[in-house]
């Protein structure tokens, strides 16, 4: 069944839910914000699901919204290792171009593991990402050529921009693998989300419960502004509606 997104005839959020990620997708991104997901997995007892504060978009406006393609990095001290036991160290990047054309649509490409003192993401491999229908990066570092990423606007989410490249510096050594950043876990599938308030994560196990709720909170939100515009206090609109 198809949702509407008339907000003059909204659709029963209980009722009718989603049928896949398309629908879910474009209901997160109509109505929700992290805030209020992050309100919403708060009462529900998971109280660590925000990535550090650090991590932000290059551009204000940028929201994303995807499925965790998770991509775990490792520093290296030199480009190839020709005599290593390891074969990825005898490989330029690593895994890392595997792990980026393996990406499916609605995927975030998201990144950790390495030290804060190189790009783990550029122009390049968002052109890649995009023309694979991902739906944007969150790097636990920096990314690099801003500019050409601003221009192509794919949500791109890092500590911001610094040119020095991982090619000497570091390899993805695994993808699709589970992830801690900050001792948030982030396992292939889990629902990233991102705006300027930052990035959270959505664990698959308790995403219809979280969406449901987050959505009936934001409207819940709406309604109880219109009431402090029209001269409810504070006060009043909380012990009506129980929320703030």
């Amino acid at each position: 069944m198809s949702i509407k997104m008339n907000h003059e005839e909204p659709y029963n959020i209980q009722k009718d839910k989603w049928e896949n990620d398309d629908e879910l997708f474009s209901i997160i991104k109509n109505e929700l914000y992290t805030a209020v997901v992050g309100d919403v997995m708060d009462k529900m007892g998971y109280l660590h699901q925000f990535l550090p504060p650090q991590i932000q978009p290059l551009r204000k406006s940028m929201f994303l919204v995807g499925r965790a393609m998770t991509v775990l990095e490792a520093d290296t001290f030199e480009e190839l290792s020709p005599d290593s036991a390891n074969p990825i160290m005898r490989k330029p990047f690593g895994l890392m171009i595997e792990a980026l054309d393996d990406l499916k649509k609605n995927e975030i490409y998201i990144c950790t593991g390495s030290s804060f003192t190189y790009a783990l993401w550029g122009e390049l491999m968002s052109t890649r990402a995009m023309q694979l229908g991902a739906g944007g990066a969150v790097i636990n570092g920096y990314s690099r050529d801003t500019t050409g990423i601003l221009d192509l606007d794919f949500p791109t989410f890092s500590y911001g921009g610094y040119a020095q490249d991982q090619g000497p510096r570091g390899k993805v050594i695994d993808f699709r693998v589970p992830l801690e950043i900050n001792g948030v876990r982030i396992n292939p599938g889990d629902i990233i989300i991102g705006d300027i308030d930052g990035v959270c994560v959505v664990p698959k196990a308790i995403e219809e419960e979280v969406f449901i709720r987050a959505v009936e909170k934001a409207r819940g939100e709406k309604t109880v502004q219109k009431a402090i515009f029209n001269g409810m206090s504070v006060k009043e609109a909380f012990e009506k509606y129980g929320i703030l």
